[in-house]
């Protein structure tokens, strides 16, 4: 079955801003997150789908790559840069890079193509690899340090990455005399082409190494060790330089990008450094006032003085309480937004009560709604006159 077009896992359209993006992924999140769908395949499968579509959406290459080759950017056609295992806990992807994309669509003119990234030399520089990776709310809030295992292309030991069999070494291309192109007239024109024999690498190996095949590396698992900072956000791209693939025949190898995505929490919501979090109260308590006990990410508890008349939407600051702020001393602050909450499930006598207290209020007990009310009685009075 055919995959869904992002932007409509999303709900958005494709101008979207990335702003527009993110939040449509939060709300979607929230709604669609296992913890509270438990027992829902269908949930879970839609909560993958939506991971997957922001995963290729948020990064402003990855995006322009799907707004060209839709989903072909990230399957391995039109040189993608790989699918990965999107969605899950951790995924890794390898591909082309954006440049390459454009090379092969317009590195042509006539029949005529650029030659692969390398110098003259046949040495190629290998290809930027992505990891993704999840992360809780907490463990972004702390950092720390993880271990990944990349499947990847190391240099090969037997020829020392040069692919040719120890003893020998690679020769120059007699066809474009080490240039890697040829060339050729068209009547008025003179068409430059990569070489047939070589494939632009200007070389040529007549005794290619066993190990390796004359590629210069081989297909190799590694175990790299990653340091998350405190304060990472949900999207982070973490690069580690020269720990992608291989390059081909002794060239330079690529880089490792891990890309994070942090879980959801169920307490709290996170706007930058400022961590935002809802905490319900009786009727009594933002009536009478008193103090009530919340969370905050460190696994402390702080106390909150709620004043008299207290009324839902009312937010207490703890300053210095939220995210701190990557490579920086600064730290968010912590936002407590209370709500008055309806007692329900009453007794007789809790009945009684309320009704005794009703009939014993006045105006003055509650300003808002009889300030409303009061204005709606002007309302239908202009109309009546």
């Amino acid at each position: 079955m055919s995959k869904r077009d992002f932007y409509d896992v999303l709900g958005v359209g494709r101008d979207a801003s990335a702003d527009e993006l993110k939040k449509a992924y939060r709300n979607l999140a929230k709604k669609l997150h296992p913890d509270q769908n438990q027992g829902d395949k269908e949930a879970e499968k839609r909560f993958k789908e939506l991971n997957e579509a922001y995963d290729a959406l948020k990064d402003e290459q990855s995006r322009a790559a799907y707004d060209q080759f839709g989903h072909a950017a990230f399957d391995g056609g039109m040189g993608g840069m790989g699918a990965g295992a999107r969605g899950g806990a951790r995924g890794f992807a390898g591909g082309a890079s954006m440049s390459d994309i454009f090379d092969d669509l317009f590195g042509e003119f006539m029949g005529g193509r650029r030659g692969p990234r390398g110098g003259g030399d046949g040495r190629m520089r290998g290809h930027d690899l992505r990891y993704n990776m999840e992360i809780d709310f907490e463990e972004a809030f702390e950092g720390k340090k993880a271990q990944v295992r990349v499947p990847s292309s190391v240099a090969c030991e037997t020829c020392n990455g040069s692919g040719a069999a120890p003893g020998s070494s690679p020769v120059t291309c007699t066809t474009c005399q080490g240039h890697g192109k040829v060339r050729a007239s068209q009547g008025f024109f003179t068409i430059e082409r990569t070489c047939p024999t070589c494939h632009g690498r200007g070389q040529t190996i007549d005794k290619p190494c066993t190990a390796c095949h004359g590629q210069g590396r081989v297909e190799k698992e590694r175990t790299l060790s990653v340091n998350i900072p405190a304060g990472v956000e949900d999207g982070t791209r973490i690069r580690l330089a020269g720990e992608g693939e291989a390059g081909m025949r002794g060239g330079p190898a690529g880089d490792l990008y891990i890309f994070l995505s942090v879980k959801p929490h169920r307490l709290f919501e996170r706007d930058g450094a400022d961590i935002f979090c809802r905490v319900p109260i009786s009727m009594v308590t933002a009536s009478l006032g008193g103090e009530i006990e919340v969370p905050t990410l460190g696994g402390k508890k702080v106390k909150v003085k709620v004043p008299e008349g207290a009324q839902t939407g009312r937010q207490f600051r703890l300053k210095g309480k939220g995210m701190p702020v990557v490579n920086s001393r600064e730290t968010g602050d912590l936002y407590i937004q209370i709500t008055v909450e309806t007692p329900v499930n009453l007794n007789k006598k809790q009945k009684d009560l309320l009704k005794e207290f009703e009939t014993a209020s006045s105006d003055s007990n509650n300003p808002e709604s009889s300030g409303f009310f009061a204005k709606v009685k002007e309302f239908w009075d202009g109309f009546q006159n």
